[in-house]
């Protein structure tokens, strides 16, 4: 079964998701995880996709996002700050352009970043993009084309929405603003010719078809970067107890999202310290890209080790 959905995919086919569950019922897991892993190296190569992440806005943000530290609803200790200032941001971008990182992105807390702060952010992106060949990206909450334009035209080519979980367990994690919301700004970014990245988070207590159904929604969407998030769970935040993904868990959720997207960039991303025992076979499972550095609220891994484990692992950037 493996090796017949496997061929599938490399014809150029697409799986179905009565195909994807049964994927994921095999007892052959590390078979599935080479397959995946083979997905990868022929319809990616053996490319690997950096970018690391500013948290340009701290907390206060108004919405009930179950996992998150920077919700004002929950108390978590987050520091707080409107927007960082220029001269750090700009030499942190620098800083990681010397590293040979290939994307800098500017992450801001709350449902929407207001347009004064827009203007602050377009500013910072001409600066950089002065100094650097640097693509830069943006994750600013549910903005419109105006704002999305305005972005694009200071030179940020990408634009970054989770859509978290699937559509029928995205509910029960937040009731501020809606996946429709959060698809609205991902075709208004596409409209206005930027590319989009949009992932989620798995261990908030989804099932498998709800992880697999997060997939085909971004495959519709046709996400092309794919950030997958391991639940941190945050002290203060309704998830603070969640159940830990077990290691199978874990890769076969990676292998479903490489079979479901044979061309995807797959991302590390929140999470890793989680999981720095699992990094190899996570990426023999079919990962090529990671955010590397310090995540938002949690730490991450240092970019200079990254660049390491990514070379040793026999990939180029």
């Amino acid at each position: 079964m493996i090796e017949a959905f496997k061929r599938k995919v490399l014809s150029g086919e697409w799986i179905n998701r009565d195909e994807a569950l049964r994927l994921s019922e095999t007892s052959d897991k590390e078979v599935l995880y080479q397959a995946a892993g083979e997905i990868r190296d022929k319809m990616c190569g053996r490319h690997f996709d950096t970018c690391s992440i500013v948290n340009a806005r701290s907390g206060r943000c108004s919405e009930n996002c179950k996992w998150c530290a920077q919700s004002a609803v929950f108390k978590t200790h987050v520091e707080n700050y409107e927007l960082i200032d220029a001269h750090t941001c700009i030499e942190l971008a620098l800083k990681n352009a010397e590293y040979g990182v290939s994307k800098f992105s500017f992450v801001t807390s709350g449902k929407a970043l207001s347009d004064r702060n827009i203007d602050k952010i377009c500013d910072y992106a001409r600066q950089i993009r002065k100094r650097t060949p640097m693509h830069l990206c943006a994750s600013m909450g549910l903005l419109n084309e105006v704002q999305l334009s305005r972005l694009k035209e200071a030179g940020i080519s990408r634009y970054h929405c989770n859509l978290e979980s699937s559509p029928r367990f995205f509910p029960g994690l937040c009731s501020t603003h809606t996946m429709e919301d959060k698809i609205a700004t991902i075709r208004a970014a596409q409209t206005v010719g930027m590319d989009v990245c949009s992932g989620g988070i798995i261990g908030m207590g989804e099932t498998t078809e709800d992880r697999i159904d997060l997939a085909l929604t971004l495959r519709e969407l046709h996400i092309k970067s794919i950030p997958i998030n391991i639940l941190n769970p945050i002290p203060g935040t309704p998830l603070e107890n969640a159940t830990a993904l077990s290691d199978d868990e874990i890769l076969t959720s990676i292998a479903l999202f490489r079979f479901i997207h044979p061309c995807a960039y797959l991302r590390f991303a929140g999470g890793r310290l989680l999981i720095q025992h699992l990094e190899r076979r996570a990426i023999d499972a079919g990962i090529n890209a990671a955010i590397v550095g310090d995540m938002l609220t949690t730490l991450g891994s240092k970019v200079l080790e990254d660049m390491h484990k990514i070379k040793e692992a026999g990939f180029h950037l």
